[in-house]
């Protein structure tokens, strides 16, 4: 099994460095096509205060950057590219099993002619239920569904591996998205291999998205997975909530539109990127982005782009002492591909950031930044306690949840400063967390409950 691994992907780096190698050559594209596309981008930038005493040798400043998809025509015309990677172990027995079988099924009623799907499945082994095909025949794909049956014990990698070959086969012009549900540890599997295959995809133009079933899944491992992949990471504490949980997904998926997206920011000689974590997405999912430099500017992959659902980016900026006046301190443009027409690298129109230097500072506060920043911070504090929980500060940990339970409050995130609280007063009172209680905690630090 690891001699075809290892040939995937080989094969998947070959094509890669094939597409990067052709385009190179290509001498007004260094990296991938320089398209300019015709305004398919909406690109939004704000600036927590955009008023800048002059006064200040060093000011710091948040900017929200607003990315999404602007619709060209009503309805979807891109293919979905759809590979279902299912836990079918022992655990996954009874109740379960059926109501993952029958959100599975209605996935299949809510494909358009045109789609495609894939289903594998996986116990300490993986296997194709359903190979890639385009969506002809639903009542066959649910009669496949209807007959898997729970053993065994539990391998992801083997199966996200296995996911991603039958992906591959049809992605051509299609969204390719992943499912990958499981209810327990990669006990048969390496955690390291499962965050490699999902680097791996989203350098293969493939979203993976993660479903934790019941309690006993590694939050850890699933929400690597999907920040890794582009995707999202979603928990069914209870089998009766698994269909609406996929079908919530898929509404999601079904308003991507451009893909493979990536910010670029070109910064002024007198501005400057945070040392420690500049860069973060706070909308719809809270995720630390990584930054690499492109040339003479900085990078962050974003992935997919939907339509009236902005991925919301805030970096954090330190600005040196400026003149007065208007003053521009960045540039920002998005690169993307977009699979209805075939075409990669395309670049959508630049916009400016400019702050105004005054000698009588007033501040401008925006109140849409504050909350991005306040959903940025809930995040990072809940981090900071499930760390201390982990080296048995209790006491430290519930105060950290608290604070993070108040933050949510100011951002009105009301649900979520309930589940924080109870997590603090648990803690405080000298009660256990049980794991649905931790998983909890931890999806609402990431999103903003529904």
């Amino acid at each position: 099994m690891s001699i075809f691994y290892n040939q995937f992907t080989i094969s998947l780096v070959r094509t890669v460095l094939y597409t990067l190698l052709k385009l190179s050559l290509n001498d007004s594209a260094p990296l991938l096509s320089q398209e300019l596309s015709a305004m398919k981008v909406g690109l939004q930038a704000m600036l927590n205060d955009a008023n800048v005493d002059v006064r200040q040798s060093i000011s710091q400043r948040q900017l929200s950057i607003s990315i999404s998809a602007i619709a060209e025509e009503i309805g979807r015309s891109v293919p979905l590219n759809l590979c279902l990677i299912l836990d079918h172990s022992g655990s996954m027995g009874g109740r379960p099993m059926e109501t993952v079988k029958q959100a599975a099924q209605k996935l299949v009623d809510r494909l358009s002619p045109g789609d495609r799907i894939s289903i594998v499945v996986f116990d300490h082994r993986a296997k194709v239920l359903v190979p890639n095909q385009v969506i002809e025949n639903p009542a066959g794909i649910k009669l496949q569904i209807s007959q898997l049956k729970a053993s065994g014990g539990t391998s992801i990698d083997e199966g996200l591996r296995l996911g991603i070959e039958e992906l591959s086969h049809g992605k051509k012009e299609t969204i390719s998205q992943v499912f990958l549900l499981t209810d327990g540890e990669n006990e048969h599997g390496s955690n390291d291999r499962c965050l490699k295959l999902a680097k791996l995809a989203t350098d293969y133009n493939m979203t993976i998205n993660t479903l934790g079933f019941g309690d006993a899944w590694n939050q850890d491992v699933l929400e690597q997975i999907a920040d890794a992949g582009g995707g999202s990471l979603s928990f069914i504490q209870k089998p009766e909530q698994a269909v609406e949980e996929f079908g919530r997904l898929f509404t999601r998926i079904q308003s991507v539109a451009l893909t493979n997206a990536y910010l670029l920011l070109s910064l002024l000689p007198e501005v400057r990127l945070a040392e420690l974590k500049p860069i973060a997405q706070v909308a719809p999912d809270t995720i630390e982005l990584s930054v690499s430099q492109e040339h003479d500017r900085y990078v962050t992959r974003l992935g997919d782009l939907m339509v009236n659902d902005p991925r919301v980016v805030l970096v954090n900026l330190y600005l040196s002492q400026l003149a007065e006046g208007v003053q521009t301190i960045a540039q920002l443009q998005v690169r993307y591909d977009d699979p209805a027409q075939g075409k990669e690298g395309l670049l959508s129109e630049k916009i400016l950031v400019a702050v105004q230097a005054m000698s009588s500072y007033q501040p401008a506060p925006s109140l849409e930044v504050q909350r991005y920043v306040l959903a940025l911070a809930k995040y990072r504090q809940t981090k900071i306690a499930e760390t201390k929980l982990q080296m048995g500060d209790r006491s430290g940990a519930a105060t950290m949840l608290q604070t993070a339970a108040n933050t949510a409050l100011q951002m009105g995130d009301q649900g979520a400063a309930t589940v924080l609280q109870s997590t603090a007063t648990r803690l405080q009172s000298g009660e256990e967390l049980s794991e649905a209680d931790r998983k909890k905690t931890r999806i609402v630090s990431k999103t903003v409950l529904q």
